[in-house]
């Protein structure tokens, strides 16, 4: 069965850390580009942070830059995001993705296989 588990979220004071982690079952990450994406309650789903390819471009929101970072392990076939330097507006359920790559350099428009979601909630 094909499906993308996230886990790792959960209430943080603000200035913490989190590290979320999406297992992939039934096909391997390591060929797809990987995302992870955000939706606040009221609010439009954002992308928060990507990455192209195997070994291609990450790249991450503005809103993210500098706190946030995606990495990946093939051999367990996870994707990771760590988020550092938490605010209260990081608050969302955070969602990871898989989709075919399009380009070394390009994040695909659309995603294949989405995971579950997983609160994140950033408060004192």
């Amino acid at each position: 069965q094909v499906q993308l588990v996230e886990s790792g979220g959960g209430l943080v004071q603000p200035g913490g850390s989190l590290r979320l982690s999406c297992a992939a079952s039934g096909f391997s990450l390591e060929h797809y580009a990987i995302g992870w994406f955000r939706q606040a309650p009221g609010k439009e789903r954002e992308g928060v942070s990507c990455k192209s390819s195997r070994d291609g471009s990450t790249h991450y929101a503005d809103s993210v830059k500098g706190r946030f970072t995606i990495s990946r392990d093939n051999a367990q076939n996870t994707v990771y995001l760590q988020m550092n330097g938490l605010k209260t507006e990081d608050t969302a359920v955070y969602y990871c993705a898989a989709g075919i790559p399009i380009s070394p350099i390009r994040c695909p428009q659309t995603y294949t296989y989405w995971g579950q979601g997983t609160q994140v909630t950033v408060s004192s």
